[in-house]
Formats: C-alpha cells, structure tokens, sequence
C-alpha cells in the first residue's frame, strides 16, 4: 500500500457537491482506501483568473495502484464528474491532482510527482499543513510544515519588497 495525498478542487456547479463526489469516487474504488481529508477551502484563481472562486481540500488515501494507474482513476472520476479541458488552469467542475505519492519521485510528460507547483500553492499547502505536517516531501525530504512556513516567508519578502 502506498500512502498518497491529492489535492481536489471545483469552481463550476454545486462545488461543495463536486468535492464530496470525487471523495465518494475515491473511497468506493476497490483500490483506493480514504484515509482522511482536510477542511474545505475558498480560494482565488491561480493562472487563468477570468473564472470563479474555487472550493479546495486535499485527501489522504492509500492504494496498490502505481502512479499512472492512479492518475486514469483519477482522470476518470474527472471526466465522470463532467471535467472539459479547454482553457488551461481554467474552470472546471473537478480537479484531481496527486500532489505526493510516498516516496516516489517521478517527471515523465504524463505525470510529475511530487506535483511541480506544491510548494506554491497555498491552498495546497495549507490542508497538506491541516493532516499531514510531519511528512516529508521528496526529494529533499523537508517537512510540509517547513515547506509551507518557507512559502509564507517568501510571500512576507515579496510583499515587503513591493
């Protein structure tokens, strides 16, 4: 079993209804087991900023999927859900993302692991913070706690600097 964290996110529809599906999704897969989620977060648009606020939270589970596997449920329960890509980082009733999958450290143009924007993305990193600040994050096996205090350190500079 690997132990894997994912981040989910709506802005289209009934956004809240979106979350709870995908968390239904996961846990009903026979190879996926909930471990838990953290609390739900309103957030602004990153990127593509012409479109709603997002409902974000991040999941705990474990699986004996491998990654890609994972990333076609994942995909799956998307397009289950009525995900259409067209605007890149643009609405979208569901996004699944796999943010850490154990210690796996992966870059293939299908799949980046651990995600290449997490230590970013407060509202990532936040829930991440929420259930899970102890664990280490690939490759350099910094804490979540101490990646996202950096992340805050960095915006207090920026902002001080502006």
């Amino acid at each position: 079993m690997s132990r894997v964290y994912l981040g989910i996110g709506s802005n289209l529809g009934d956004r809240e209804k979106e979350l709870t599906y995908a968390l239904e999704a996961l846990n009903n897969h026979p190879d996926i087991n909930l471990v838990q989620s953290a609390c739900i977060l309103e957030t602004t648009p990153v990127g593509y900023l012409e479109q709603g606020n997002f409902l974000n939270t991040v999941a705990e589970i474990e699986t004996t999927l491998n990654p890609c596997e994972l990333l076609a449920v994942l995909q799956q329960i998307e397009l289950d859900a009525g995900r259409i890509r067209t605007v890149r980082w643009g609405p979208r009733t569901l996004d699944l993302d796999i943010l850490i999958f154990g210690d796996v450290v992966l870059n293939s143009p299908e799949l980046i692991i651990p995600h290449p924007r997490l230590r970013e993305r407060e509202f990532v990193l936040l829930p991440l913070v929420q259930i899970a600040p102890n664990l280490s994050v690939p490759p350099d096996s910094r804490t979540v706690k101490e990646i996202y205090e950096q992340y805050r350190k960095s915006r207090c500079d920026n902002a001080a600097n502006d």
